[in-house]
């Protein structure tokens, strides 16, 4: 799908070839990467990130601070398995997290799978150890639905994973 949505301060769009520079920059320490299963990645794995994200049919997206026209995160926003229904994710720039990017970065991809892909349902996962991921999803809308234990394998480890999601009749905007 091609995306090409401005916010206040963001614009949310294809990744483009040079991106991986910019990525590698904050995919690379452990800090930001702690968890995503894959962990940090290294030069050649940022340059692949960005090769399987060109085009059309891409699954995530880089998200620009307009002000400084600098790669301060990227989310992801794909179809899930379930009908009418997308996963969403965020990951950060350490030098801009905590600073509202990622809620309104989330936020527009939210509206714009209800509004323009006419979506049912939209999920989110995150572990319990990351409060500042699951803030995100119930900034935006979404409810904790589930907390599952030792589900996913990152390495010799097992992580739980909290499960939220948001449907378009939460959406309290005026509509009936």
């Amino acid at each position: 799908m091609s995306i090409n949505i401005e916010t206040q301060s963001l614009l949310i769009r294809q990744f483009e070839k040079d991106d991986w520079k910019h990525l590698h920059a904050y995919t690379s320490k452990e800090s930001v990467m702690k968890f995503i299963p894959d962990g940090a990645y290294t030069r050649e794995d940022a340059q692949k990130f960005i090769e399987e994200n060109l085009g059309e049919e891409a699954e995530k997206f880089a998200v620009i601070l307009k002000a400084e026209n600098v790669l301060v995160g990227h989310m992801y926003f794909h179809k899930w398995f379930a009908p009418k229904t997308y996963e969403i994710g965020w990951v950060f720039n350490e030098a801009y997290q905590g600073k509202g990017y990622a809620t309104q970065a989330a936020q527009a991809l939210v509206d714009y799978g209800f509004d323009v892909l006419r979506l049912h349902r939209i999920i989110a996962t995150c572990q319990p150890q990351n409060p500042p991921s699951w803030r995100v999803a119930q900034k935006i809308g979404m409810t904790k639905e589930g907390h599952f234990r030792k589900c996913i394998l990152s390495g010799e480890d097992w992580w739980d994973e909290m499960f939220y999601a948001v449907l378009d009749e939460d959406r309290d905007d005026g509509e009936t």
